[in-house]
Parts: C-alpha cells; sequence; structure tokens
C-alpha cells in the first residue's frame, strides 16, 4: 500500500502515552471489528448471546453504560508525528476525501468523524475505552478509538496477514475503514432504524442477524472507501487486496467459532462468516457505489 501521498487528517486525538486511565468498565456501547473477537470468545465459552454481552449490537448505544472516572489525558499539538500515527492520520484523511466526495455527489454534508489513538484504555462517549476491545466507533461522539495494539494482534494472533507491517498496511486500512463505515452508517440513520427493528424483533436471533447486516454494510462502506481512494492515488495493487481479504477472512464469525469450540453456529454470528465479509468487501471495491451495499434488502448475504 502506497500511502504517503494520502492527505493527513488533523481530526486525531493522540491519548498515547497518557499512562491510561479509566476506573472498572461499565460496557461499551459499541465494540468493533476486533472487539467482537473477545466478546465472541467469551460468548462461545459461556453460552451467552454476545448482544446480551455487550447490551446490544456494535455501534449502538442504550445509553445505560457506566461513566470510568478517570480519563487519560489528551495529548495536544495536532496530529500524530511517529510513523503508525501519520499512517493513521492519512487513512482517516483519505476517507475524508473519498465520502466527501461521494455526500456531495449526493447533494449532503459530510461530516468528518473525529479518531483517538490512545494504549491500554481511556474515556470514549459510550464509556470506557480497552485495548481488548478493538477498535470501535462511538455514535456518542462521533469517533472511532483505536489502540493499534490490534494490528500486532490482528497479524500474529489472527493471522489476519503476513509479512510485517509494510505488507499489512492495507488489512490495517480496511479495520479503519470498517469503523469509519459505522460512522457513514451513524449520519445515513442506518444505525437508529437498526436499533428499532432490533429491540422491536424479540428474537436474538433476529437481532443477531440485523447485527451481521449492519457489519457487512460497514464491510461494504470500506470497499467504496478504497474504490474512491484508488481513482485518485492508485495506492494499492492486487497483494494489498489480498491481504485485505486474510484479515476479512480471519475475523470472520466461523473462523473464530471454528478456533475456540470446533464448530460453527450460524444463528450466533454478529458479524458475518468470513466468505462474507470478503464478498461484501469486495462488492464495495469493484462497484465504488453506496447503493451496491444495501446488505438490507439482500436476499443472499
Amino acid at each position: 500500500m502506497r500511502w504517503e501521498d494520502l492527505r493527513r487528517s488533523d481530526n486525531i486525538e493522540d491519548r498515547r502515552g497518557g499512562g491510561g486511565g479509566g476506573g472498572v468498565p461499565g460496557g461499551p456501547a459499541g465494540i468493533g471489528i476486533g472487539g467482537m473477537i473477545v466478546v465472541g470468545l467469551i460468548s462461545y465459552i459461556t453460552g451467552i448471546n454476545p448482544a446480551v454481552l455487550v447490551g446490544g449490537y456494535e455501534a449502538v448505544t442504550r445509553g445505560s453504560q457506566r461513566q470510568v472516572e478517570q480519563q487519560a489525558p489528551a495529548r495536544q499539538g495536532g496530529r500524530p508525528t511517529d510513523q503508525m500515527g501519520d499512517f493513521v492520520a492519512a487513512v482517516l484523511g483519505s476517507t475524508e476525501d473519498a465520502w466527501q466526495k461521494i455526500f456531495q455527489e449526493a447533494g449532503r454534508r459530510y461530516q468528518a468523524p473525529g479518531l483517538v489513538m490512545f494504549n491500554a484504555r481511556t474515556r470514549s462517549g459510550c464509556g470506557a475505552a480497552q485495548s481488548e476491545m478493538g477498535p470501535f466507533y462511538c455514535p456518542n461522539d462521533n469517533k472511532v478509538y483505536l489502540d493499534t495494539s490490534f494490528f500486532r494482534e490482528l497479524a500474529t494472533k489472527f493471522r489476519g496477514c503476513t509479512g510485517g507491517d509494510n505488507a499489512c498496511r492495507f488489512a490495517y486500512a480496511y479495520v479503519v475503514a470498517h469503523e469509519v463505515g459505522h460512522h457513514v452508517q451513524n449520519l445515513m440513520g442506518v444505525l437508529t432504524r437498526v436499533q428499532q427493528a432490533q429491540r422491536a424483533s424479540g428474537s436474538e436471533r433476529d437481532s443477531n442477524a440485523l447485527q451481521v447486516r449492519v457489519e457487512l454494510q460497514a464491510d461494504c462502506f470500506a470497499g467504496v472507501w478504497a474504490y474512491h481512494t484508488q481513482q485518485q492515488y492508485r495506492f494499492i495493487d492486487e497483494a494489498d487486496v489480498r491481504q485485505a481479504m486474510q484479515a476479512a477472512a480471519a475475523i470472520g464469525d466461523d473462523m473464530l467459532q471454528r478456533r475456540s469450540q470446533g464448530y460453527v453456529v450460524p444463528d450466533s454470528f454478529t458479524h458475518g462468516s468470513s466468505a462474507q465479509r470478503q464478498r461484501w468487501f469486495m462488492t464495495g471495491l469493484r462497484s465504488g457505489q453506496v447503493s451496491s451495499c444495501n446488505t438490507f434488502q439482500a436476499r443472499e448475504l
């Protein structure tokens, strides 16, 4: 991935090096692409539905979270200057450019999210944020929360990419773009509508099915971002796409269930299978059209 030419975003709050902070978490309102790994493993061992464990599906808050008592001090002075921070700023800047263009063409104004980089733990508008949760989007404050140690976990523990940081860059970028995809859903009103439907369903199975469609649409939106950024910068090649597909496969519900319990329970899926996550990312990447990402009307996922 040739990311050096991408525009850097200034919408980053760097809380790294602040020594952490936060008391006992009351639980996040949203669990991101990596958070479902932790929650999923717990649910598979205990038999408790992951939607119950997190108090609802990813990126939708019910306003019941307790606030942590401390907050990691934010480090002011502009965007990060280290290489990983610079990379994240470049990816976030490219999502801003892509979605601003897409929204403008639709006659709307894109409101960019913030992104908080932290170590270990911090406070979010949705409650406590901890590195074990993985990256997630909080709709209460319109921010993505990211401890980049998750990238190492993705590459090593979950084998989501191979070849070291340079080879894995696009897989890392996919993680950020997926969370920004949840912000786009929030701006479009998707999260609110799904939350209402989930509450009305009265069924964990139906609730999980709705959550899967939310996550697969965010994967598709990540593909849409990649399409538009590719048109402008020619920043990826086939090897990069293969790395992103490897990451999508590694965090599919079926893959995680096989690793944790040796068998698959499709009704408990909350993010989609490996094949589904790959398919919807590629749908967005090939089409570049938001309309192609309507997972809620798709007969087959």
